[in-house]
């Protein structure tokens, strides 16, 4: 049985760095694409960044060059590192999984949420000016 278990979030002033980490289980024989998406209150849900099982990576705009995806295999480990922070950013923040599912950096990661069908509890992140 797949399990998501995202932990990290927290509040931060403007500017801040916050890490979120995803716990992954029940992936035994194959390494999935794994994504974080992120709510915030009144709003749709958004992708934020995604990763595929060859390392190839994708992020939404309005996080390129602040915001790095990354995966520890060994220890079935995703990453956020979140790095000047913006109250904009504050949102609940969901990891997701899925299998078979490969894209090239250049692939909008909104459109790439339909394929994710396993997630997280989400972990809140709040960012005060």
């Amino acid at each position: 049985q797949v399990q998501l278990v995202e932990s990290g979030g927290g509040s931060v002033e403007v500017g801040g760095s916050l890490r979120l980490s995803c716990a992954a289980s029940g992936f035994s024989y194959s390494r999935p694409s794994m994504a974080w998406f992120r709510q915030a209150p009144g709003k749709e849900r958004e992708g934020v960044a995604a990763i595929d099982p060859w390392g190839i990576t994708t992020y939404a705009d309005s996080v390129k060059g602040r915001f790095t995806i990354s995966k520890d295999n060994a220890k079935n480990t995703l990453y956020l590192i979140m790095n000047s922070l913006k109250p904009e950013d504050t949102a609940m923040y969901y990891c997701a999984a899925t299998r078979g599912l490969s894209f090239s950096p250049t692939t909008a990661i909104q459109a790439l949420a339909p394929f994710f069908n396993y997630w997280g509890q989400g972990t809140q992140v709040n960012v005060s000016s």
